[in-house]
């Protein structure tokens, strides 16, 4: 019998913690575990080798880049079981969020065929994206949500109800939390552990700047043992503090520390500027967080002129761009570390996953306001007036701006039936990458602005043609790989940097 089929059966009969009891047991046992490792090689082979036919929707070199993902991620969580910087209650938990997110799904089956069916066989986004708090204990420049010592904050059962939400009408195993500085929020009593102890049937990844992970912290997350946070750094100490403040780098590393002995995996989040990109993309640096300190996996986020502080002159350069999709992809096949760029690495995900895209997010702030994305800070409905009006988080999916939103992904590639109608997935987002489209939808359908920073950014002209501008010369130097590596290459070419 497949070992989906095994999955699923168990699944069916309601044995989830079983499956993940025993399945924590296998992946701990080191020669099991290497065997896996080596099935997963050989199918991501295949799929390398045979890229034409495992999706012809789809240019082969996108098939080849989600395999060589796929087996980024397989690689990076052996490598953290074979340094045993992943206890067994953290695996159980991890197994139990894929397992209810992949299978699980029998106790909210009627409502996701009635969610295809209203939908004409499209699907339900795969996670939310919440910022329950905005309160920081830090204060960063140019920080993106503008955080620090306000107060703005979800009320605990508003929190809850959009994840039951997620899981109940969307099938959603997946929860990431972002802020302000998710640690610090409290509601009722409550903060972030508590959520996640209370749904142990989901799997929840928090973006933090990690100062707050004392050793009592890192040990109530190993407890809890579904939720990994992904530690924000900017480069080495000095650029790290210049931003950050004086001392969070090596507050940084006590908190890693503090994982690692403990067992919670943990990744790191990366902000590529103009000024950094060639330092976070190093091997030296790269190497540090990923061997020395135990990082599992790694998010860059490309700098958004967004929040507080907005300026165009920290976006990296077209030509870095150009260079850092290269260099992320040597990475993710040389070094076989997981460190995806939301930006340069659009193929992996089929482009834009904003606006409650199938497979993609709708995001949630403080204030209860609903956004496409965490960077287009444009709001058309709040979900406490949803709530308060007897809605559902699918009435909030249907938004005209949220549609708006998703019809432009359709055009732009992700409903196309043939590799040569792609658009360049090198280029995917929808505000940065292609401002004019985002304008024309902005202006068709008049959500509200997030703060005063979102309502400066979106009257001021100078603002919207630098963004412009910005576009057509990134277009001028990717334009040409995406036609030379996806459109008419084989995945191979020279520009692919590795094996």
């Amino acid at each position: 019998m497949k070992l989906e089929n095994v999955v699923h059966l168990a699944a069916s009969a309601g044995q989830a913690e079983t499956f993940a009891n025993i399945t924590a047991n296998v992946v701990h046992h080191e020669q099991i575990r290497r065997l896996l490792v080596s099935y997963v090689d050989r199918r991501i082979n295949q799929q390398l080798e045979n890229a034409s036919e495992v999706n012809k929707q789809r240019p082969p070199r996108v098939t080849q880049d989600k395999a060589y993902i796929v087996r980024a991620i397989v690689h990076s969580v052996e490598r953290a079981l074979a340094q045993g910087h992943i206890s067994d209650a953290v695996v159980r938990g991890l197994l139990r969020g894929l397992v209810t997110n992949a299978f699980l799904r029998e106790e909210h089956k009627a409502a996701l065929e009635h969610f295809y069916e209203e939908h004409n066989g499209y699907g339900p986004p795969s996670f939310v994206v919440i910022s329950p708090g905005k309160l920081c204990n830090l204060h960063c420049k140019g920080c993106y949500a503008s955080s620090g010592h306000d107060s703005e904050k979800l009320d605990w059962d508003v929190f809850d109800r959009i994840i039951t939400e997620a899981k109940t009408l969307w099938g959603v195993g997946f929860i990431v939390i972002s802020g302000g500085e998710p640690l610090a929020y409290r509601s009722q009593g409550k903060g972030i552990l508590d959520m996640a102890a209370k749904h142990q049937d989901m799997f929840f990844l928090m973006y933090t700047n990690g100062t707050l992970i004392d050793g009592e912290m890192a040990a109530r997350m190993a407890e809890v043992g579904n939720i990994t946070p992904a530690i924000s750094v900017e480069g080495w100490e000095e650029r790290t503090d210049a931003r950050r403040g004086k001392g969070v780098f090596q507050r940084v590393l006590t908190a890693m520390a503090n994982l690692r002995q403990v067992g919670v995996p943990f990744g790191i989040s990366l902000t590529a500027t103009c000024e950094n990109c060639e330092e976070i993309l190093s091997d030296e640096f790269l190497d540090f967080f990923f061997e020395e300190q135990g990082a599992i996996y790694g998010w860059i986020f490309q700098y958004m002129p967004i929040g507080r502080g907005i300026t165009l002159d920290l976006l990296p350069t077209p030509e870095q761009r150009a260079w850092m999709w290269q260099r992320a992809w040597q990475v993710i096949r040389e070094k076989k570390y997981f460190l995806p760029d939301f930006w340069n690495l659009g193929t992996v995900s089929d482009g834009c996953i904003s606006a409650g895209r199938q497979g993609g997010y709708l995001y949630f702030d403080w204030n209860g306001k609903v956004m496409p994305c965490v960077f287009v800070p444009y709001s058309p409905v709040n979900v406490n007036d949803a709530f308060r009006e007897g809605k559902t988080l699918n009435d909030i999916l249907e938004e005209p701006f949220f549609k708006a939103i998703r019809k432009w992904q359709h055009e732009y590639g992700y409903a196309a039936t043939k590799p040569e109608e792609h658009n360049n997935w090198l280029m995917p987002c929808i505000i940065r990458d292609h401002h004019r489209d985002f304008r024309r939808i902005l202006e068709a359908t008049e959500p509200d602005p997030e703060d005063d920073a979102a309502f400066q950014a979106m009257i001021d002209p100078a603002y919207r043609d630098g963004l412009i501008q910005y576009d057509d010369a990134v277009a001028q130097v990717m334009d040409p790989i995406w036609e030379q590596e996806y459109r008419k290459g084989d995945g191979h070419g020279p520009r692919a940097g590795g094996k």
